[in-house]
């Protein structure tokens, strides 16, 4: 019989990192029937779709308003796994990904994992931060404005 491959902690967190808006990390893990790896790549495109609008409209389309966080915490969100993965005990790993090998060397943790971790803090805090204020951004600029309508 057939024995399963074992999933490799720092292969599931690079891709975490890298191809997370596509869901690359999902498909790794649980296969082309995982419903959230599918829902990766939609909430990514419809993102960037947000910032074309923005480069077509302007700043004043409030549709982009809307996708353009959507963007920034997809890719925060998929930082934000790449940090789970990587920091998860290599015993519930291989016991959540690998039940087979218990003992597997697939869920230890090395230098090229903690790279990633390290890269999606740095990611993820950026694109977290950047979507925060370019939301609240919007939020002022658009009470300011018809507080000025108001007023007149």
């Amino acid at each position: 019989m057939h024995e399963p491959s074992t999933k490799n902690k720092t292969a599931a967190t690079w891709l975490a990192f890298i191809g997370g808006q596509l869901g690359l990390h999902r498909l790794y893990l649980f296969g082309l029937g995982d419903i959230w790896a599918w829902m990766h790549p939609i909430a990514a495109a419809l993102g960037w779709w947000g910032v074309e609008r923005v480069r077509m409209y302007g700043q004043d389309d409030q549709l982009a308003w809307f996708l353009i966080p959507l963007l920034g915490f997809t890719l925060a969100g998929t930082a934000l796994t790449a940090i789970y993965y990587g920091l998860m005990p290599p015993e519930k790993w291989n016991a959540k990904h690998n039940p087979a090998a218990p003992e597997a060397a697939a869920g230890n943790t090395n230098w090229l994992t903690i790279g990633a971790i390290v890269f999606a803090l740095l990611f993820g805090a950026i694109s977290l931060m950047s979507s925060i204020a370019f939301s609240f951004q919007r939020y002022f600029e658009h009470q300011v404005a018809e507080a000025r309508k108001i007023s007149q």
